[in-house]
């Protein structure tokens, strides 16, 4: 009895999320805090932005432009911050986009005092569109500059971390915002998110220079134009037998297994809810989502983690399904719980296994595809469920997309079996600070 508790005690702390790179370094202390607050912040101004826009106009389709002006500006930025993280130190690329930022955060909070009508719409128009552009490099220099903070076999529990914030500040955030917009007002929003942004860009000014290590890519000699850096960086990721696959199983996912666009007609036309169900719906999912974070310590000790990323990518289309499949609230509410606990076991691992295969010369440009894919692909999957829904029923929709993720799933694991074998510290992964030889490359 008394080696039970003992046991007990240690299979908990296997499985409770790993605090370690927040004691073992202080600069991803640095960008975890900046990280929080910068997602909180985005979080207040993804509430103000709208309501703001939607006052002045009195229209929707005046929502919809800003939001696509602020959508083609984060995949435009994405690109070129790709190419520039892999020949420019990135604590530069990362301090500019939050000083973006704050810039931004800051002619939003002037606009929304003093200008009224064209002007003010144009204000928002174009601080909307240079957040999105440079805004975006400080996202993808983080993420490439990560791996060089921390042991290699720290990466699964850094993304742990990385996750559960970016997951309680699309939850919380939002609904912080909104109550502060109704307190307060939009001008007063702006600046307390402006503020939280100049922290940030104080915080991360003070992280190493963390240049890129020489090689493909690296230099200005080494890529002689923006398309040919990004072009590099797309052979490399078709090519490699763990990139290329993590990638394509990402935009499976993506385009099939969200189906949260659908839940407002689940809930009114299959459930026969209102706003509050729909209201649980979402949270259930948010749940699963942080559950799995709290949780996540076991996956820094998977022996072949491409194969438990290729069953939590399954799991997705099978919550999807099952979510598809429900007439009752319950059914509804576990299923997308367990969507948001494969979710971030995917983003997770995903992380882990994507920084750890990529060398760090093209690690800028492989995590501005990943970025680019998410800002994309989950636009494309509502389209594609959204479409139909509208011939077959949101139900029938939702429960097609979880199937087709699972056969996928299950397509990619047999045709790449260098994903199923994948290890974020593996043998025979190239050492992160040299490119592979062109040779291997290939054979790849």
């Amino acid at each position: 009895m008394s080696a039970r508790g003992p046991r007990l005690r240690r299979a908990v702390g296997r499985a409770a999320i790993d605090l370690t790179p927040l004691k073992v370094s202080r600069p991803f202390r640095n960008v975890f805090a900046a990280r929080t607050l910068s997602v909180f912040g985005l979080g207040f101004a993804l509430v103000a932005l709208p309501l703001q826009v939607y006052g002045l106009t009195g229209s929707s389709a005046m929502v919809a432009l800003v939001n696509a002006v602020n959508g083609v500006s984060v995949l435009g930025g994405t690109l070129v911050a790709g190419v520039l993280a892999d020949r420019r130190p990135r604590r530069g690329l990362i301090v500019t986009g939050r000083l973006a930022a704050t810039v931004a955060f800051t002619g939003l909070a002037l606009g929304a005092l003093w200008l009224d009508g064209t002007a003010a719409l144009a204000a928002i128009v174009l601080c909307a569109a240079v957040n999105g552009f440079l805004g975006t490099f400080s996202q993808v220099a983080l993420q490439a500059a990560v791996p060089g903070l921390l042991p290699r076999d720290r990466l699964p529990a850094a993304g742990a971390l990385l996750a559960l914030t970016g997951k309680l500040g699309s939850v919380v955030a939002p609904a912080a915002g909104g109550a502060l917009i109704a307190l307060l007002g939009s001008p007063l929003v702006y600046g307390i998110t402006a503020a939280a942004s100049a922290v940030t860009t104080l915080m991360v000014a003070r992280l190493p220079a963390m240049a890129p290590e020489p090689g493909a890519g690296a230099g200005a000699d080494a890529a002689p134009s923006p398309l040919a850096a990004i072009a590099e960086g797309l052979r490399f990721a078709v090519r490699d037998r763990v990139v290329g696959p993590i990638l394509l199983l990402g935009f499976v996912q993506l385009l099939f297994a969200t189906p949260y666009v659908l839940i407002p007609e689940l809930t009114d036309r299959v459930l026969g809810g209102g706003e509050q169900t729909a209201g649980l719906l979402y949270s259930a999912s948010a749940a699963g989502a942080v559950a799995a974070s709290l949780t996540s310590g076991w996956t820094a000790h998977l022996r072949r983690a491409g194969a438990v990323l290729l069953a939590a990518v399954a799991l997705c289309g099978a919550a999807a399904a099952g979510l598809g499949a429900s007439t009752a609230l319950a059914a509804a509410v576990l299923a997308l719980v367990a969507l948001g606990f494969a979710e971030i076991i995917e983003e997770i691992l995903r992380f882990a296994l994507l920084q750890s295969h990529t060398p760090d010369a093209l690690r800028g440009r492989v995590n501005s595809v990943w970025t680019a894919q998410n800002t994309v692909g989950g636009s494309l999957g509502g389209v594609v469920l959204g479409a139909l829904a509208a011939a077959v029923g949101p139900g029938a929709a939702v429960l097609a997309g979880g199937a087709a993720t699972a056969v996928l799933t299950a397509a990619i694991a047999g045709a790449f079996p260098g994903l199923r074998r994948a290890h974020p510290a593996g043998a025979g992964v190239p050492p992160p600070r040299t490119p592979p030889e062109p040779e291997k490359e290939k054979a790849a």
